[in-house]
């Protein structure tokens, strides 16, 4: 019987250092698993946080993108007014062609008539030079007439006298 309790008892340590070599594997894989699950930890915290700062720049960049859209609008209603404005300064211009055009002939057409209007205007000097002259022509005209009339009715009266 001290036989089967010495191989009773070794077969008991045997258990015992099995049991404490698998509690002590258990244990160090316990370890492993709570050093793990510790990463995990920090990585889902680290995670967490690239997400929020993540979340902070898709909310920064589409702000911009907002701002941008807006930018574009603005610029493409500046383009329009842009575009508008330039056919509002091409009428223009060609509205001020043809006024200068116009004023141009209008100026030619003046110099033309005022060139007549010289013309004219010593035509009709010389035309009343000539009407003075006439009328000096009548008067001494009228006067030989009236002093040939007067002599006529003296010489008609002296021969009535005889």
């Amino acid at each position: 019987m001290t036989d089967r309790i010495k191989e009773r008892l070794q077969q008991l340590r045997a258990e015992a250092d099995t049991s404490i070599e698998r509690a002590e594997a258990a244990e160090a894989k316990n370890k492993k698993f709570e050093q793990q699950l510790l990463e995990k930890d920090q990585e889902i915290t680290s995670l967490q946080h690239k997400l929020g700062v993540l979340d902070a720049q898709l909310e920064t960049a589409e702000a911009k993108l907002a701002d941008a859209k807006i930018a574009k609008e603005e610029g493409e209603q500046s383009k329009t007014t842009n575009e508008g404005l330039q056919r509002k300064i091409q009428l223009l211009e060609e509205e001020l062609d043809a006024a200068e055009k116009n004023a141009k002939e209008t100026t030619e057409k003046l110099r033309q008539v005022d060139i007549k209007a010289d013309h004219y205007e010593r035509q009709t000097q010389n035309l009343e030079r000539e009407r003075d002259d006439w009328e000096r022509k009548y008067d001494g005209v009228q006067k030989e007439l009236k002093d040939a009339q007067k002599e006529l009715k003296e010489l008609a009266d002296s021969l009535e006298s005889l």
